[in-house]
C-alpha cells in the first residue's frame, strides 16, 4: 500500500557545527519546501524545534541572528578554568546547562510541544534503560536539554526520575524515526561529520573519536540501506570543498563559534544548488 505523501526534515547532532543546518533550512524554505514532520538530535533538536514552531523564513532570520551572536560564555557559562572548577565539584561534567536553557527559551517562541505548528520529536539516550527515548509532548526546554546533554560537557538531565544524555549516543541522524512516523520524502540536515574520512587512530583521543564515529555512522548507513520502498531521502551538502579530518583538533573547541557565518553561507549556497539540480524537489504553492 502506498504511503500518503509526508515531507520530513531530519536534523542531526554536531554541536557548534549545527550552524550548517541554518543555511540548509534557509535554502529549503526559499525553495518552497516546508515540512509535515521535524525530528532532531542534540543541536538539531534546537534548530528543529525552532523551525517546527513556525516553518517560515522569518524564523530562519531569527535563528541565524541568534547563531551569529553566540559565544562560549553564553552557552557554557564561562572560561575553561570555570569549567575545570565545575568538573572538580561535580566529577561528571564541565559546565552547567543553565545557560543553554536560557538560550533555548530565548530561541523558541513557544514552551511546549503542543504549541508547535508542525509535529516535532527529539531523541535522548536513557541511562537507566540504555535505550533511545523520543520526546513528543510536554516542556520543550527539558527535552532539548536532554537531547543535547553531551557526556562530560553538560550534565545528564533528570525527567520523571529517569536520566538522559545526548541523543547522538543512540541516534545521531534519526532518519529511522522519520520513516517510523510515515515520512515519504526526507531531507537530512547534518553537521558535516559523515563527510570526513576515517583512519586508524594514532593516540588516545583518536581512539575515542574513531569509536564514536564508527558507531554513529554505522547507524546512519544501516538506516539509509534499509529504507522501505517509496521513501526518498535527500542528504543535503554542507558546501565544504575539503571536509576537515575527523581528528582535527578544532573538534576539541566545542565552544568556538567563530566559523558560524562561513558555515551558514556555504551550506545555504550548496543546498540551494543541490535543490535546483534535483530532478523532483517538491515546491509548495
Amino acid at each position: 500500500m502506498r504511503r500518503k505523501q509526508k515531507l520530513a526534515f531530519v536534523l542531526g547532532g554536531g554541536g557548534h557545527m549545527g550552524a550548517y543546518e541554518v543555511g540548509m533550512l534557509r535554502a529549503l524554505l526559499e525553495h518552497g519546501l516546508t515540512p509535515n514532520l521535524v525530528v532532531g538530535t542534540s543541536v538539531g533538536a534546537l534548530n528543529g524545534a525552532a523551525i517546527a514552531a513556525d516553518p517560515a523564513l522569518p524564523t530562519v532570520d531569527s535563528l541565524e541572528s541568534i547563531w551569529l551572536s553566540l559565544d562560549q560564555g553564553e552557552i557554557f557559562g564561562g572560561s575553561i578554568y570555570a569549567g575545570a572548577a565545575n568538573l572538580v565539584r561535580t566529577r561528571t561534567h564541565l559546565h552547567s546547562n543553565r545557560s543553554l536553557r536560557k538560550l533555548i527559551e530565548r530561541t523558541l517562541p513557544v514552551r511546549t510541544f503542543e504549541e508547535l505548528r508542525v509535529p516535532f520529536q527529539c531523541v535522548a539516550a536513557s541511562i537507566e534503560r540504555a535505550a533511545e527515548h523520543w520526546f513528543d509532548s510536554g516542556p520543550l526546554a527539558d527535552a532539548i536539554l536532554a537531547s543535547a546533554a553531551v557526556p562530560g560537557i553538560l550534565p545528564a538531565v533528570e525527567i520523571d526520575g529517569e536520566h538522559f544524555i545526548d541523543g547522538g549516543v543512540v541516534n545521531s541522524i534519526p532518519v529511522s524515526r522519520a520513516v517510523e512516523l510515515s515520512a515519504t520524502e526526507i531531507y537530512v540536515l547534518h553537521a558535516g561529520r559523515v563527510e570526513r574520512p576515517l583512519e586508524p587512530p594514532k593516540n588516545l583521543w583518536q581512539v575515542a573519536w574513531v569509536a564514536f564515529e564508527i558507531a554513529r555512522r554505522h547507524r546512519f548507513a544501516r538506516d539509509m540501506a534499509s529504507l522501505p520502498e517509496g521513501v526518498v531521502v535527500h542528504v543535503l551538502p554542507t558546501g565544504e570543498r575539503s571536509p576537515a579530518r575527523y581528528d582535527d583538533v578544532s573538534q576539541l573547541r566545542y565552544g568556538d563559534f567563530k566559523a558560524v557565518r562561513r558555515r551558514i553561507d556555504r551550506a545555504h549556497r550548496a543546498t540551494r544548488a543541490f535543490l535546483e539540480d534535483s530532478p523532483s524537489p517538491r515546491r509548495e504553492g
